[in-house]
């Protein structure tokens, strides 16, 4: 199956995006709506640290195990996603620029690596659910971001 990208733009540096980003707990902030009852293991930033989480998406509720397996300050982490008993295997790849504006431009990309003769047979229907859930993860990001300031170093 085909990547999905979704991008926004953040008034933050990439060092204050990537610093945020590297907490694996701050995410639930911003994926809370399709992504519930967070469980974290590992250590809380960095390569390693893992959470196990709910996903709800499309009518089908099915944990998911997320777990950062590389990280290049300030630019990059790379998530590894195993559900479905292990038949669905996928990356979540955060790619940070410097925008022309100052801020950042952040990129979120998920790509399927296995995935159950379902979700192939479907794959437009999945691509399309999960670039409607991104695009609101990366809008409740920039919220995140856009905060008082405290979001990006706390």
């Amino acid at each position: 199956m085909k990547p999905v990208t979704v991008s926004i733009d953040v008034p933050r540096t990439p060092e204050q995006v990537y610093d945020f980003l590297d907490v694996m707990a701050h995410h639930e902030r911003f994926t809370d709506h399709y992504l519930t009852d967070w469980r974290y293991s590992g250590p809380g930033r960095g390569v390693g640290a893992c959470a196990t989480v709910t996903a709800a998406l499309g009518g089908v509720r099915t944990d998911v195990t997320i777990e950062v397996v590389e990280a290049e300050a300030p630019r990059r982490i790379v998530e590894r996603n195993v559900s479905a008993g292990g038949r669905r295997l996928a990356h979540g790849i955060y790619t940070i620029e410097p925008s022309r504006t100052g801020g950042s431009r952040v990129s979120f990309t998920y790509g399927w690596t296995r995935a159950p003769l379902a979700d192939r047979l479907l794959a437009p229907v999945a691509r399309a659910t999960m670039r409607r859930a991104n695009r609101t993860v990366m809008r409740r990001l920039a919220a995140e971001l856009a905060r008082d300031g405290s979001a990006a170093g706390s």
